[in-house]
């Protein structure tokens, strides 16, 4: 059976975690997604604009040497007139416990992703105890012609019971990092900059427009709770995108449990 994602709220605060390549658009698009409703938007970078980020980034001459968090904010407020914050500290310095309740990730180090696997965590109550899972993380990475989105609220010991097969909903399922833990493996130390790969003609100029609009996508069907999958792939090169739906058995090859462990079956109806 198909599942969806479940996101009821509907004042939640959306952090878009990184405003270069990928996240400048992905900011962009979500002004237009958000605009007359009552979602928040927050903008996170500590780089400031260079000369080379102006290729393929969505900044202009004149952003020279300013913030690149504090540039998009003041100019997407202007023009969709929407309230945006932004903040310009380091994210490994930043508390992101209770700061969103959906993180969106467009960084390319595996220091802010391992940060950001515990954003949005909280404690609810329920009659099996105290379980503890976070707000929804959408993460976006690429390489030259292809890149991935995943979408994640769990931690591995946190996956259990996490779809109900009677509402077709899907509540949890495992971060980013848990889904691909190679995201979390330390780059090496002479890899360049998605800018420098850019101008050294190693990364298609083209590639951070089309992730950006692959997790506008996930933001919009998330919105409209429509949203059933848990990872997409696009490749420019064979030109082709795939996606991985969010069922038990793809998360039981994931994280090892059975798919009876992860499904909720009431007490009075369990088989």
């Amino acid at each position: 059976m198909q599942y969806t994602l479940r996101w009821i709220k509907r004042d939640a605060s959306i952090m878009v975690v990184g405003c270069g390549g990928t996240g400048g658009y992905v900011a962009e698009g979500l002004c237009r997604l958000i605009k007359g409703t009552e979602y928040r938007l927050e903008l996170v970078d500590h780089d400031r604009v260079e000369e080379r980020n102006l290729v393929r980034q969505n900044f202009f001459k004149s952003d020279l040497g300013r913030f690149k968090a504090e540039v998009l904010a003041k100019r997407l407020a202007a023009q969709y007139s929407i309230p945006v914050d932004y903040c310009i500290s380091p994210i490994q310095m930043l508390d992101l416990n209770y700061r969103g309740h959906l993180t969106i990730g467009c960084v390319d180090n595996a220091r802010a992703r391992e940060r950001m696997q515990y954003a949005g965590r909280y404690t609810m109550g329920g009659m099996f105890g105290l379980q503890k899972f976070g707000g929804w993380w959408i993460d976006a990475g690429n390489g030259e012609n292809s890149g991935q989105v995943l979408i994640g609220n769990a931690l591995l010991k946190e996956s259990g019971q996490s779809f109900y097969p009677e509402s077709g909903v899907c509540r949890k399922l495992p971060v980013p990092t848990v889904q691909q833990p190679g995201l979390l493996a330390p780059a090496p130390k002479k890899r360049l900059s998605c800018a420098q790969d850019v101008e050294a003609d190693g990364q298609s100029p083209v590639i951070n427009r089309m992730m950006a609009d692959l997790v506008l996508t996930f933001v919009h069907k998330l919105m409209k709770g429509t949203l059933s999958w848990m990872a997409a792939y696009v490749d420019l090169e064979a030109g082709t995108m795939s996606s991985v739906d969010a069922t038990p058995e793809a998360v039981s090859r994931i994280t090892g449990h059975t798919v009876r462990q992860l499904e909720y079956i009431d007490r009075g109806k369990r088989r």
